[in-house]
């Protein structure tokens, strides 16, 4: 049956406009974590999704290690990593690219001693119970802070506990010390004192940072969306950056921020200065050589401690600048 000239018409130009609209959107799965940062405004306003004109699941995650087990099965296309569990992704094989450096870790993470434990320096860590989670930015910069100290890693009894079971075994008074991010980090402070953080780890020669990395298939197929999801990320650092306490005086970034994240409003100023957040220029500055070189010099650490079985060539294949965009307006 033929349709009358004006419905097929219409019917032409909707399968048009439905094919263009395809090659662009996709639905897509994020894996998150609870770090402090201006993007997550624009998570909770839906301007990711305003962005790339997807619906986006977003689902939060623990730890890094959970991330990485997400991204190999493909349940997830983007996800949230530190430098740590991304050079031990990147040495797996695992089909991710790294296309935004999220954060620049400074005070963000650190290694806390509880109160009454008898630890007011490095090598009192020795016999103590210290909880991290495995494979993370902060087990990382645990290991390179005792080997800063010559300090045996094997003399300290090293646990592996995701955030919210170290906030619960502090509570309980279980562990003597714990090296984490917030909220988790927040709650061995009320009770405890910074030995280190990992801005000053950095200082010793092993510095730490927050990535977005995006499974390849995802982005060969619909490069459009990450190159939109990296601007939106930015824009949220720029906006930010521009007054940080006009930004902390709107109400409804603390509030998108504290339901999001977990952390407490009261704690969120200091843990956004707690991190460096690139800017463009910046970006294209370290997706390149500066981080290739990085997860290799993580890589070989995390092999030195028996947490990988290879170390890569070359990581050259795991880092793009090319999802970048020319402006972020």
């Amino acid at each position: 049956m033929r349709l009358p000239s004006f419905i097929h018409r219409f019917a032409l130009f909707a399968a048009m406009a439905g094919a263009a609209l395809g090659a662009h959107a996709a639905d897509f799965t994020v894996a998150y974590q609870t770090s402090v940062s201006p993007a997550v405004v624009a998570q909770a306003d839906g301007s990711y999704e305003k962005a790339t004109h997807s619906q986006i699941d977003w689902r939060k995650f623990d730890d890094g290690a959970s991330v990485v087990a997400a991204l190999a099965s493909g349940s997830v296309q983007f996800g949230y990593l530190g430098s740590s569990p991304d050079a031990a992704a990147a040495s797996r094989k695992l089909p991710i690219q790294t296309f935004l450096i999220a954060a620049r870790l400074v005070t963000s993470e650190a290694l806390v001693t509880r109160n009454g434990r008898g630890i007011t320096k490095p090598a009192d860590l020795i016999g103590k119970k210290v909880a991290t989670p495995f494979v993370s930015t902060s087990h990382y910069s645990l290991l390179a802070a005792l080997e800063h100290w010559h300090v045996d890693p094997k003399k300290v009894q090293i646990l592996n506990l995701n955030p919210p079971a170290i906030s619960a075994a502090w509570r309980r008074g279980d562990i003597d010390a714990a090296y984490v991010w917030d909220p988790a980090l927040g709650v061995t402070k009320e009770t405890g004192k910074v030995l280190v953080t990992s801005g000053e780890v950095g200082q010793f020669g092993s510095p730490t940072f927050d990535v977005w990395v995006v499974r390849k298939d995802f982005a060969e197929a619909h490069p459009d969306i990450v190159k939109a999801f990296a601007q939106t990320t930015l824009r949220a650092y720029e906006d930010y950056r521009r007054d940080p306490q006009k930004w902390l005086a709107d109400s409804a970034h603390v509030d998108a921020v504290a339901r999001i994240t977990g952390a407490r409003k009261s704690d969120i100023p200091d843990l956004l200065e707690g991190n460096e957040f690139p800017t463009l220029a910046q970006q294209r500055d370290a997706l390149g050589a500066p981080t290739v070189t990085a997860l290799a010099n993580t890589a070989r650490f995390l092999k030195v401690q028996g947490k990988i079985d290879d170390v890569l060539a070359d990581y050259a294949p795991y880092v793009s600048a090319g999802y970048l965009p020319a402006s972020l307006h």
